[in-house]
């Protein structure tokens, strides 16, 4: 195996028997046809049924919408990302030059691919249970804050539901500087309730992004006082 990918696998805490197969998980379609798009289509799967497990086990009074609707928050395309910049995914990446040129090893969709399809290589390679046990392990930290009540609403829905349960005026979101070229900008929002005198930044690739960031920085204020 070679030395960066060594790193990798010490880092998920997996030794590949076919090396190869990690390989081919970080192996993205620009850089030819021997790629890893069908890992990423098998991670997928795998990965939806272990979190549904988890979930399915851990929640015994869930409904079924309550059940979906935090599965969707586990392993929608941002949380996948974020787990893979966790890793520094991106720098073991394998794409076309256009591809790297134009920001791919930063890119969400490629990224939450890339992590699919080392779930999909360890199946391959070891089996559903080292899967299974990576999977937890990726997950851990976002599993152990999983709360029932929020049913995977976003940050924005959690502080408007907040203050209007208060009766206090919504928030209002102010985008503070847009930075980077028009494909690759990244955006600072500020987040500010007048009535609790509290403000906050958000960043992100989108403005949406920048706001939801924005209000979860708000509510961890909140939390603290």
């Amino acid at each position: 195996m070679k030395l960066p990918l060594m790193k990798l696998s010490e880092l998920i805490n997996y030794q590949f028997d076919s090396p190869a197969l990690l390989e081919l998980a970080l192996t993205h379609r620009s850089a030819g046809g021997n790629n890893n798009e069908r890992l990423e289509f098998l991670g997928d799967a795998i990965l939806g049924m272990v979190i549904s497990d988890w979930l399915y086990k851990r929640f015994q009074a869930a409904s079924e919408g309550q059940l979906s609707r935090l599965r969707a928050s586990l392993v929608k395309r941002e949380t996948l990302a974020s787990l893979a910049r966790e890793l520094d995914i991106g720098k073991y990446l394998e794409m076309g030059v256009g591809e790297q040129r134009s920001g791919g090893h930063s890119r969400d969709s490629i990224l939450a691919d890339a992590i699919e399809a080392i779930i999909a290589a360890v199946y391959l390679d070891g089996g559903i249970d080292k899967a299974h046990k990576l999977i937890l392990s990726l997950f851990d930290s976002r599993l152990q804050a999983v709360d029932l009540n929020d049913c995977g609403k976003d940050s924005k829905t959690r502080l408007q539901e907040y203050l209007q349960a208060r009766n206090l005026e919504l928030p209002e979101y102010e985008i503070l500087r847009t930075e980077g070229k028009q494909h690759h900008q990244t955006f600072t929002v500020q987040c500010n309730v007048k009535s609790l005198q509290l403000t906050s930044e958000g960043i992100g690739r989108s403005r949406r992004k920048a706001e939801q960031a924005a209000a979860a920085a708000l509510l961890e204020q909140v939390d603290a006082e």
